[in-house]
This record gives C-alpha cells, sequence and structure tokens, in this order.
C-alpha cells in the first residue's frame, strides 16, 4: 500500500512531509507583514515631522522600536521562505546548495545589520 514505486523507494525520492509546514510559515508571515506594514505606514503618517531628530525619537520609543523589529523578522523571514521556493525550483543540483547557502547569509546579514541600527536607536544612541 503506498509509498511509490520501488525505485524511488530506494533513491529516497518522494515527499518529504514538510510542504504544508513551508506553505503555513508563508501565510503566517505574509499576514504578520500585513499587518505590521499597516502600523508603520500609519505611524510614519502620525509623525510631526520627518526629519532625523523627529524620527529618532520615535525610534527611540519602545512602542515603535519592538514593532520595527517584528517587521524586519518578519518580512526577513519571509524573504527567505520565497526565494527558498524559488531556488528549490529552477536551481539543481550544486548550484541549489550554493544558492540556498548565499541566500541564508545575505538574509541573515540584512537581518541582523537593520536589528542592530534599530537596538542602537532604542537603547539610546544620540541623535
Amino acid at each position: 500500500m503506498g509509498g511509490g514505486t520501488e525505485l524511488g523507494r530506494v533513491r529516497g525520492l518522494g515527499s518529504a512531509h514538510a510542504g504544508a509546514h513551508h506553505w503555513w510559515h508563508q501565510r503566517l508571515t505574509a499576514g504578520g507583514n500585513l499587518f505590521l506594514m499597516i502600523w508603520l505606514i500609519v505611524s510614519i503618517a502620525r509623525m510631526p515631522g520627518y526629519d532625523y531628530t523627529s524620527v529618532h525619537g520615535w525610534l527611540h520609543s519602545t512602542w515603535a522600536a519592538v514593532p520595527m523589529l517584528l517587521l524586519i523578522l518578519s518580512v526577513f523571514y519571509h524573504f527567505r521562505l520565497g526565494l527558498q521556493v524559488v531556488i528549490e525550483d529552477y536551481q539543481h543540483d550544486e548550484a541549489r546548495v550554493a544558492a540556498m547557502v548565499v541566500l541564508n547569509l545575505f538574509t541573515l546579514s540584512t537581518a541582523a545589520t537593520a536589528i542592530f541600527a534599530i537596538l542602537k536607536v532604542a537603547f539610546g544612541a544620540a541623535a
């Protein structure tokens, strides 16, 4: 019963049973991104000014820094999930492994840079 073809079982081909997990994470991050981006747009629209001092003061607030951190985490995780699907669909063999390594390094380094910048301002870097 089930299990695919004999050759497929020998080669270890078939369902990895991870597709639903990946799909669900994409949907959750998309929903989170929607709400957090709406928050960001409304917050920026309500700012009294858009000069450096005003934006710095706004991001210095806990009520701005925490959602910004959540937005960065959600956006970059969603970005990684989406590009992983593209890489898995269109790259093969060693190129797939190399592309995944580059994707993970790029996502981690850019997200870490954004998080560092937000934390630096939130914890009191001089304006």
